[in-house]
């Protein structure tokens, strides 16, 4: 059996190895996109006031600082963390797919569980530039979340996404097909687009974990 850390797979190497494919749609990932939730006006005064910081510093911002002044606040204030699951963060995952043992340290998780994550629902990598020596982040979050599949062993889709700077794009696995999705920009009336997935995601699990 062959080790390997998720930064060195690359979305290439990923589908050549595996034999995933990317699809160019998957009603999955279009019907989370499309979810809709009340937004208040408290809503939308906190999610202008993340975008204002965003604007002035993300330029300048090194991958601590994003994490921490922009995608944290806006997750957590989405209300995620329960006694049945939670959006942790930098925490170790591994597993085997085929016949690699695969394992490394996941960005943002939300994952059943209170202390420790036991089931990964959704797998998210953040990157100040689209490529650096550390790695690919839509191959990372691919490869995350095909070891996120195997450990939940339901056959149900995983969900996960990757940031760059302001850039977001989300996505689907289901068997060894994904989609990625269209980018979102923090920095435009995107950002309500992105806050809805990530609310939309709190529904998804919550059905996820009531069957």
């Amino acid at each position: 059996m062959q080790k390997s850390t998720f930064r060195e797979w690359t979305l290439a190497k990923i589908d050549k190895t595996f034999g995933t494919r990317q699809i160019a749609t998957d009603a999955v990932l279009t019907d989370w996109l499309a979810m809709q939730t009340p937004l208040s006006a408290m809503d939308e005064h906190y999610l202008s006031l993340l975008q204002r910081t965003l604007r002035i510093g993300v330029y300048d911002w090194n991958e601590t600082e994003l994490e921490n002044k922009f995608i944290s606040p806006l997750i957590v204030y989405a209300e995620l963390d329960s006694y049945d699951f939670s959006y942790f963060l930098e925490r170790d995952l591994d597993g085997v797919i085929d016949t690699y043992y695969l394992t490394g340290r996941v960005d943002g998780m939300i994952a059943s569980g209170f202390r420790e994550p036991d089931k990964p629902y959704f797998c998210l990598y953040e990157y100040k530039k689209e490529k650096d020596p550390e790695g690919d982040p839509a191959a990372q979050a691919l490869v995350a979340m095909m070891v996120a599949q195997d450990k939940n062993a339901d056959n149900l889709p995983v969900y996960g996404g990757f940031i760059i700077g302001k850039n977001w794009q989300f996505m689907v696995l289901k068997d060894r097909k994904y989609a990625i999705s269209n980018t979102y920009s923090a920095d435009s009336a995107d950002i309500y687009a992105i806050f809805q997935a990530i609310k939309g995601l709190k529904i998804i699990i919550s059905e996820r974990i009531n069957l």
